[in-house]
């Protein structure tokens, strides 16, 4: 009875972790959008606090007049994963179907940490009462996401990409409040990669600190659409001068 309870108890964590999974990967509904009635030099790329509502894209193309291609997909890791195309392939996918593109508006890097932490958190990304810091194994992923950042950055460069604007990551409330520490660990390294490490020209739009518990869903991850406006009023200013 003891190991029938045990298997139980195993099933169910592991049905509760696929559905936290599955709420961080679910997609908005739409694919890329390849080419559009607008500015098709414009691409975004990056994961689903852009793609899962849509409202981020939305703003934005509705402070600017136009359209963007658009890449995003919710799941999406910076390099790799199995969950959706990675932030990578978006950009190969983009730049391989019209390799005109003069700005990326983008953000990544963040699934990189949070897939694994909603599992098991096998690198130890979340503190605890007996880990006040991240683990080494933490921020070695945190350090391979900034070489890969680099290595984007710098292909997007060598590809003639004008401009970047790398959107980071704000807080996360209530049940992710234990990786602020990894996630501004994260935020940092994206920052030096994107505005000093690369030879791209890019900029950083840091959102810490913006994005009130309120403006963040139930899932302690993605934006509420109030919150995808706010992000876009952040982001606005650095794009706009870069059309």
């Amino acid at each position: 009875m003891l190991e029938v309870k045990k298997v139980v108890s195993s099933i169910a964590k592991i049905a509760t972790m696929s559905i936290a999974v599955t709420s961080m990967i679910a997609c908005s509904g739409g694919g890329y959008e390849q080419s559009v009635n607008g500015r098709n030099d414009v691409v975004t790329v990056g994961d689903s606090i852009f793609d899962l509502n849509g409202v981020l894209q939305e703003t934005l193309e509705s402070y600017a007049g136009t359209q963007f291609r658009d890449y995003t997909t919710s799941g999406a890791e910076l390099q790799g994963g199995l969950f959706a195309p990675s932030v990578y392939e978006q950009y190969e996918t983009a730049n391989n179907f019209n390799g005109n593109i003069n700005t990326i508006v983008m953000d990544g890097a963040g699934n990189d940490i949070l897939i694994p932490a909603t599992l098991f958190d096998p690198y130890g990304c979340r503190t605890r009462w007996y880990r006040r810091n991240p683990s080494n194994s933490c921020n070695n992923l945190i350090n391979q996401q900034y070489t890969a950042a680099v290595n984007l950055l710098n292909i997007m460069d060598a590809d003639g990409v004008q401009d970047v604007v790398w959107l980071g990551y704000y807080e996360l409330p209530r049940s992710n409040a234990n990786l602020t520490k990894a996630l501004n660990r994260g935020d940092d390294y994206l920052g030096y990669a994107c505005e000093v490490a690369s030879a791209a020209s890019c900029s950083f739009v840091d959102p810490r600190g913006t994005v009130p518990a309120n403006q963040v869903e139930s899932d302690d991850i993605h934006p509420t659409p109030a919150g995808s406006v706010n992000l876009a009023n952040q982001v606005w200013p650095v794009l706009a001068p870069l059309l």
